[in-house]
């Protein structure tokens, strides 16, 4: 199993990725990827810190003013006439809007954000693939797959900014393959982000939760998986002030938890034996509180919850 946070879904309402399998695709360089553009200056101030990046979120204190025309322009049609909202969900969406997280690997180099309307059914196609890969599915039911997984990812994409998926591409140093999904996350922020069906243990609604994590397949053992995480609690601490974080880890994947007891989570309650007879795995329920100062070792590749345990 290579997933590195346990799905935050049940089956009997959608399907689980367990897999990670590899999904390519090509950019144009200017039009695809929003942080190379004017409004996302912010790739040119980080390669000057080649080796400390960290993620970039505008200052609250910032004199832009934040029009809903503007940050509406960030979603898609049907959600922007859904709702109505507040002055402080408006400059979230601001927020949410900015953030890139990069990091140069020792092969090449990834950049993290909030997935965007356009990349939404390569972000279905890599989880579709990885429930089909995981549950042993025939591909004649990757449709039905992917079309449960789309319906999920809209459903989450309209709790903006209260939750949000962030998406990792990944270039190979050199730049010969182009930039490629290199994985998905989803971050809950508070109780009105917090998924219908969580997993048991059932987290705490009001507290920041990470669940989907998937790396493709083909960039395992990389430190992907590290830095989604890593990301992840970055943007957490920028949206929110709680400071724990909760995640579930099944209990027959070693090599994620492994990685999560480095990063400093803990367990702290787990699943019954009978959870088995709902044809469910055993989940650890884990918990880490945000230091003042979020630094993170080195990943440990050996350990990153990229490589399968099953």
């Amino acid at each position: 199993m290579a997933i590195a946070a346990a799905p935050a879904l049940k089956l009997s309402r959608y399907l689980d990725p367990q897999q990670q399998p590899r999904l390519q695709t090509e950019f144009n360089p200017i039009k695809r990827v929003p942080f190379l553009s004017s409004r996302n200056p912010l790739l040119c101030v980080c390669k000057l810190h080649r080796y400390n990046f960290n993620c970039c979120l505008p200052s609250s204190s910032s004199t832009n003013s934040v029009t809903p025309a503007q940050y509406y322009s960030f979603l898609d049609e049907s959600y922007r006439g859904s709702r109505v909202l507040t002055n402080e969900e408006l400059e979230k969406l601001k927020a949410l809007e900015s953030f890139v997280y990069l990091q140069e690997l020792e092969s090449g180099s990834l950049w993290v954000r909030v997935m965007r309307i356009e990349e939404m059914d390569m972000t279905v196609g890599l989880l579709a693939l990885s429930f089909a890969e995981s549950m042993l599915m025939s591909l004649q039911y990757e449709a039905l797959l992917r079309f449960f997984v789309k319906q999920y990812l809209i459903e989450r994409r309209a709790s903006m900014p209260h939750a949000v998926t962030l998406v990792g591409f990944y270039r190979e140093e050199g730049g010969k393959r182009g930039e490629e999904l290199a994985g998905t996350v989803e971050v809950c922020f508070d109780k009105r982000g917090a998924n219908a069906s969580p997993p048991t243990p059932t987290p705490p609604r009001n507290s920041p939760y990470i669940c989907n994590m998937t790396v493709t397949k083909e960039l395992r053992r990389r430190g992907i998986g590290w830095h989604l995480l890593k990301a992840s609690e970055e943007l957490i601490s920028q949206m929110t002030s709680s400071k724990e974080i909760y995640l579930h880890c099944r209990m027959i994947d070693e090599a994620p938890f492994n990685m999560y007891i480095k990063a400093g989570y803990n367990v702290i309650q787990t699943d019954s034996i009978f959870i088995l007879l709902t044809l469910q795995r055993r989940k650890h329920l884990m918990c880490k509180k945000l230091p003042v100062s979020n630094s993170f070792p080195e990943p440990d590749l050996s350990e990153s919850g990229e490589e399968p345990s099953s």
